[in-house]
């Protein structure tokens, strides 16, 4: 079973790389951080891509849909130089050369299960899980989600010793326990700054790992590794091992 990592890089070294990039995993390898949180989502021709938004403008130079574009469309998109001219060209990343990537380099990974609006959770576990499973290693693995539908298709695909399952939060609500049986969840992820001592005390006591995202000051944090805590999600997480 997976070890609760302490330090993840949110969407790679995004302080440093552009999100979600391959660029951004080998930031945070060289950094000397060996677990990463990313997004998937699927191309309009069912290729599972790395990527966070609905659509492409954020982070590329094109326009338009995620969901509307094919591999080939994809591929044509410079995915780094919004971010700094040294990355300009980088391309969008698929989900098989990213698990490449992670192979070569020996790191975990969080993958978010990303269902925006009028997306299909069914069809994107069912794009994903298949290639996740045969090339990421369990103990380096954990797929969390905010969609209960992704989430529970998840765990009908694989059992808890083959896909530790993260139940993805904004704020812990009253029925979070349930949550997390309805699915054999192994972990808990949930905003720093909405989590209450209490409500980290009651995870914690039932044997959860308890992960919080995204934060990016370690003095503010501080109290959170005293409620228990067990890993940080930060778009720089070095600034945390000092702390951690």
């Amino acid at each position: 079973m997976t070890h609760a990592p302490r330090l993840i890089a949110h969407r790679g070294l995004s302080a440093q790389a552009p999100e979600n990039t391959l660029a951004a995993v080998r930031a945070a390898h060289d950094a000397g951080i060996d677990w990463v949180e990313l997004d998937v989502q699927l191309l309009g021709d069912g290729t599972p891509v790395i990527w966070h938004d609905h659509d492409v403008r954020r982070c590329s130079d094109g326009r338009g849909r995620l969901g509307d574009l094919t591999l080939a469309e994809a591929k044509r998109l410079d995915a780094g130089g919004w971010f700094g001219e040294a990355f300009a060209g980088e391309p969008m990343a698929s989900l098989v050369q990213m698990l490449e990537l992670l192979d070569e380099l020996d790191m975990g990974l969080n993958l978010e299960l990303k269902v925006n609006r009028g997306r299909d959770p069914k069809a994107l576990v069912e794009g994903v899980l298949p290639v996740l499973l045969e090339a990421q290693p369990v103990a380096r693995l954990i797929v969390s989600s905010f969609d209960a539908r992704a989430l529970d298709h998840a765990r009908r695909h694989a059992r808890p010793d083959c896909l530790p399952l993260g139940l993805l939060l904004e704020r812990v609500p009253r029925d979070w326990a349930s949550r997390c049986e309805a699915i054999d969840a192994y972990t808990v992820h949930t905003d720093w700054r909405r989590l209450r001592a209490a409500r980290a005390g009651e995870i914690t006591r039932a044997g959860y790992p308890l992960l919080c995202y995204t934060a990016n000051d370690p003095l503010a944090f501080a109290s959170r590794w005293q409620w228990g805590v067990s890993g940080v999600i930060s778009d720089d997480p070095t600034r945390f091992e000092a702390h951690a």
